[in-house]
């Protein structure tokens, strides 16, 4: 049986608790044994070498050095990483071997909350199989982004809340390498109620699935 480990905590605004219990159900609906841990000293663990996949949520926060290096070479020798929103794309802000990693850092949401399109990219991937572009009411992620991304979905923004970025078209989820690793990331569910948009929850458990090692 495939393994996943979901670390969980950080800013309470991202419902990080509520969120992992719900992706933990997910990934066993899909065969996985799952383990949940609240604390980054999980990611010093020699256990991530054995994981199928990893799963941060962890808003923000710190993670230690070592931590984060273990984390990385897990993920060089072919465990599975996979994330969304701030979860992954917006923890630990000072740490650039996890950026790198991830291939991408959040950076603003302009407006918040706002109405926003996604649009389909790859439409021929099979995370995307039979997902249209569609309409998503959440913040509208701004990253930094790494250019060797594969990048299945964007999003443009209008310019209404900061005019200097008008028609930008931002990635939205991709999938990378990092070493022998398969890198998964959606930047779509701000909080748990999110996950009942199906087109949300469907890129992110097929993502994740993807990410795991076999």
């Amino acid at each position: 049986m495939r393994e996943a480990l979901i670390v969980w905590g950080g800013w309470h605004g991202h419902e990080p608790e509520q969120c992992a219990s719900i992706v933990a159900g997910m990934l066993q609906e899909e065969g996985f044994k799952v383990h949940l841990e609240p604390s980054t000293e999980a990611f010093a663990s020699p256990r991530l070498h054995t994981m199928s996949l990893i799963v941060p949520i962890f808003t923000m926060s710190k993670i230690e050095k070592d931590e984060a290096a273990n984390l990385s070479q897990a993920v060089r020798e072919g465990t599975g990483l996979a994330g969304y929103h701030g979860g992954m794309g917006d923890a630990f802000r000072e740490a650039v071997e996890y950026q790198f990693m991830c291939g991408g850092q959040w950076v603003a949401h302009p407006g918040n909350i706002i109405d926003y399109r996604v649009t389909i990219t790859r439409p021929d991937d099979p995370v995307m199989q039979d997902i249209r572009d569609f309409d998503y009411r959440s913040e509208q992620y701004y990253m930094h982004v790494d250019p060797s991304n594969e990048v299945l979905a964007t999003t443009t923004f209008s310019g209404e809340h900061a005019f200097w970025i008008e028609g930008v078209v931002m990635p939205v989820v991709w999938k990378r390498r990092h070493g022998h690793g398969r890198v998964f990331y959606s930047s779509l569910g701000h909080v748990a109620k999110e996950f009942e948009v199906p087109e949300m929850r469907t890129i992110l458990r097929r993502g994740m699935v993807w990410a795991a090692r076999a």
